[in-house]
């Protein structure tokens, strides 16, 4: 995993301004990225004012949201500063939830070996390539509040000409 990326990670005003400049709703639903490596990344979302549903509990789309930065930081990570650059995208995404999430979700995914395998496997072939990753979502009791799969699809982005 990039280093520079790691540093911009774990710094947390860099990281509150990314987000508020890039993705707003993850900035106001107060999502905060914990702990992020090559291989294991750690999103945690509150349950508060901008984030709930009228049932008591996080909305499903912000436990979505927290759930797929867990896997798209260690894309994003990995495919850092890539020459040639690599462009991602989530292809398919799957649900299933099992308790209502009334406080802090944390959301882990430990498939960053996976996602940089297909991105290397991107690099070397030219070729489009996906993965399919796992983020596991816990409540502050550890228990499991919800299970998410994403399908991240990798390709080299073209090169535009350059004008003489």
């Amino acid at each position: 995993m990039n280093e520079k990326f790691l540093h911009l990670t774990v710094h947390p005003f860099k990281l509150r301004f990314y987000l508020l400049k890039n993705l707003p709703s993850a900035f106001f639903s107060g999502i905060r990225v914990r702990y992020v490596d090559g291989e294991k990344s750690l999103v945690t979302i509150p349950y508060k004012w901008f984030s709930r549903n009228p049932f008591g509990s996080t909305y499903f789309a912000c436990l979505s949201m927290a759930a797929e930065m867990s896997t798209g930081i260690l894309a994003m990570g990995h495919s850092y500063g890539l020459n040639p650059p690599i462009s991602m995208l989530v292809v398919k995404m799957e649900a299933t939830f099992s308790k209502k999430a009334k406080g802090i979700t944390s959301f882990t995914c430990d498939e960053g070996k996976r996602i940089a395998l297909a991105i290397k496997e991107t690099l070397s072939s030219g070729k489009s390539t996906s993965v399919t990753v796992r983020a596991v979502g816990n409540n502050e009791e550890n228990e499991g509040v919800a299970d998410f799969y994403f399908t991240w699809s990798f390709k080299v982005k073209e090169q535009k000409a350059v004008k003489k």
